[in-house]
């Protein structure tokens, strides 16, 4: 686990989450070329829920955090809610999928992509 600090804000990817975004990049040739980024947008069950991309788009309020080779951008109004979280890929029975374990959210729903702050 690598903790990246972009302007004193922190954003933690794991080495399984940097291990699945570099696998996806090496079985997907469209996806080489571009960056994982982790958005929060208005919405979802609980008034935020993640979104989880790839994007060849590097704007100027972004921010890139970096584990072993891999990068991920967040961008700064994302930033502010995810300070201190950690992105990470896990493998259950249920299914795998990217999370994000936030210090920032309240309360969250059942579903693990939305949540809220107060």
């Amino acid at each position: 686990m690598t903790k990246c600090t972009s302007q004193g804000r922190t954003f933690i990817i794991t080495e399984s989450a940097a291990k699945r975004i570099a696998f996806l990049k090496s079985k997907e040739s469209s996806l080489r070329d571009l960056r994982m980024r982790v958005s929060v947008l208005g919405g979802g069950c609980a008034g935020f829920h993640y979104v989880f991309d790839f994007d060849g788009t590097m704007n100027d309020d972004d921010h890139i955090f970096e584990h072993n080779g891999v990068e991920v951008l967040v961008d700064d109004l994302s930033l502010d809610l995810l300070t201190g979280a950690q992105l990470d890929y896990k493998e259950e029975l249920i299914g795998a999928y990217f999370a994000v374990k936030n210090p920032n959210a309240k309360s969250s729903c059942g579903c693990g992509t939305s949540f809220a702050v107060s």
